[in-house]
């Protein structure tokens, strides 16, 4: 859900999905207990969907998942992305 929102924000912004070069950076922050450790597990739906789309040469990212106690609005996972555009 957080990937197909993000992809809805950058069409919404850059008008066609094609302007994104590249995924650079994703940050994925999990709200979790102590001692749980797939945090990467979570991010891999991103991950795998992002790939799906753009292919390993623009979708595979440089890629970080934590676990965190707490989220704004107790939220289950936040999604932080650098993508490169063209013009």
């Amino acid at each position: 859900m957080v990937a197909l929102s993000m992809l809805g924000t950058l069409k919404r912004e850059l008008g066609m999905l094609d302007k994104v070069a590249a995924w650079l950076l994703v940050r994925v922050m999990v709200n979790t207990v102590p001692g749980f450790a797939k945090t990467t597990h979570v991010a891999d739906g991103f991950s795998d969907l992002i790939i799906s789309l753009y292919g390993k040469d623009k979708g595979d990212d440089a890629r970080s998942a934590i676990g965190v106690q707490a989220l704004p609005l107790n939220l289950p996972v936040i999604v932080e992305a650098t993508v490169e555009i063209t013009c």
